[in-house]
């Protein structure tokens, strides 16, 4: 009996000392894509796990409360198309100019693998303050490698044949790669061996639709295409012309690098397909594509219509990046704004947002992604702005949020751990001054941050910024 009664002893004061623990957000309105709007909500998360959702009238237990009166939380956002190891002067700053913008998430469509694998290891240490990174290693190539670090920087790699093409794949897949990546020269032989070795061993498929290959043919057997890039092809009345020109060209008697093969034959075949434009053959080819995620990086496709330097909001967004990027961005914004001449053409980028908002119309998923540093992609910043362009090709609010949330944990198959704000999920949760649901814009209002499980508010973001930019000074 004594020895019992020393054990329970023991036990209150562990329970004691221990007391709560956890974070609860309370009386907040809480947002997804799944569960809709839910008022009046308590939201407690407990390491990277949220553990409890209530009504805000039920009293919880946790070691902090933070109040959301008036505020709306909503799962942590994805950037699905980044490229983190193209320009070396944002390497460092990117991952906390994603998290001050709400990204919690960022996928890596193209990288060289000894620049990739040490930043991965470094964004993955249990103390990192980073979002959650999924990365493909090299873009895949053809015999002409377009990102030879030549013409444009070194992020990808040649698959000539097949035996090279299995054996690439297979290292990747030894080295810790999360899906495989499919650049735009490689041919039909080489696309269909790298299909096979990514299924046998369970790699997701990203990929651009090879310049060889129909949309419809290379579109249903990957698991997300990016850019809506040579899907006009199959949406043009002459279609089947333009492909056996395209085959023709590609044998590339000319000798020209990766970069201008490929840029020669979308100057060349781009618009005429575009303005060739039959409705009965897109749809068809839209209709093989409602399995395939289709990432059409607007922001980038469609930068003519709106310029980011023509935003409201681009000096103090430019304010968060390196010196020498912020000089340099500068000073090309002010030589265009500035420049004489004709307006900019802007049928391919109108041609994108249509495009987007047919394939939605006709059920082909859609996910939010940036092409982020290319095309004077600030990190996180763009993913809103690529949001906006989405509810302007046709998706609601919703919609657009479910793009940027749920579709990126589909690809990868982690929709039960990710995507929504339900117990048991991760802890990466954004909170919001203003309603996304009623103006996406209101995605930039970001009054705080959980990431893994981390709370931080705006003050601490900017700190996360501040304390990057030093690390490359």
């Amino acid at each position: 009996m004594r020895n019992l009664s020393l054990w329970i002893l023991f036990l209150c004061i562990v329970g004691c000392e221990s007391g709560p623990s956890g974070t609860a957000i309370t009386n907040v309105t809480v947002i997804d894509a799944v569960n809709g709007i839910r008022h009046n909500q308590t939201v407690v998360f407990d390491g990277d796990v949220i553990t409890a959702i209530d009504s805000a009238n039920v009293t919880v237990s946790a070691a902090r409360h933070v109040d959301g009166s008036g505020k709306y939380l909503i799962p942590g956002l994805w950037d699905f198309h980044v490229h983190l190891t193209y320009d070396d002067r944002f390497t460092e700053t990117m991952p906390s100019m994603f998290l001050y913008h709400g990204i919690t998430s960022v996928r890596d469509t193209g990288g060289l693998m000894h620049k990739m694998v040490p930043l991965i290891d470094k964004l993955r240490n249990d103390h990192a303050i980073a979002p959650r990174v999924f990365f493909s290693g090299p873009l895949l190539d053809g015999d002409f490698v377009v990102y030879d670090g030549k013409s444009r920087p070194e992020i990808g790699v040649q698959n000539a044949t097949v035996e090279q093409a299995r054996a690439k794949i297979t290292e990747l897949k030894e080295q810790g790669i999360d899906f495989i990546k499919i650049y735009e020269l490689v041919n039909p032989e080489v696309f269909e061996s790298m299909v096979e070795v990514a299924n046998e061993l369970g790699l997701p498929i990203d990929s651009h639709v090879p310049l060889s290959m129909r949309a419809g043919v290379a579109g249903p057997v990957v698991d997300s295409i990016e850019h809506l890039r040579n899907i006009e092809m199959d949406c043009a009345e002459n279609s089947p012309e333009l492909h056996e020109i395209r085959l023709e060209k590609l044998k590339n008697s000319e000798r020209l690098s990766g970069f201008e093969l490929r840029s020669s034959l979308h100057n060349l075949q781009r618009l005429p397909a575009i303005y060739n434009y039959d409705e009965e053959r897109c749809d068809l080819t839209l209709a093989t594509l409602k399995d395939t995620i289709q990432v059409p990086t607007l922001r980038l496709l469609s930068m003519t219509l709106m310029p980011p330097y023509r935003r409201n909001d681009w000096a103090d967004s430019l304010s968060l990046l390196p010196d020498e990027v912020k000089l340099q961005w500068q000073e090309g914004a002010e030589e265009q704004l500035n420049k004489s001449g004709p307006e900019p053409d802007t049928t391919y980028a109108e041609w994108g947002i249509f495009l987007t908002g047919r394939a939605h119309a006709l059920g082909v998923p859609i996910g939010a992604g940036t092409d982020t540093p290319i095309g004077l992609a600030i990190p996180g910043y763009s993913l809103h702005t690529e949001m906006e362009f989405l509810v302007r090709a046709g998706l609601s609010p919703i919609e657009t949020l479910y793009a940027a949330t749920m579709r990126p944990a589909e690809f990868f198959s982690l929709q039960s751990d990710m995507g929504t704000i339900d117990v048991g999920k991760k802890a990466d949760l954004v909170l919001l001054d203003a309603n996304p649901l009623e103006d996406i814009a209101h995605i930039r209002s970001v009054h705080a941050v959980v990431t893994k499980g981390r709370f931080i508010d705006r003050a601490g973001l900017s700190k996360l910024v501040s304390e990057a930019h030093g690390q490359t000074q």
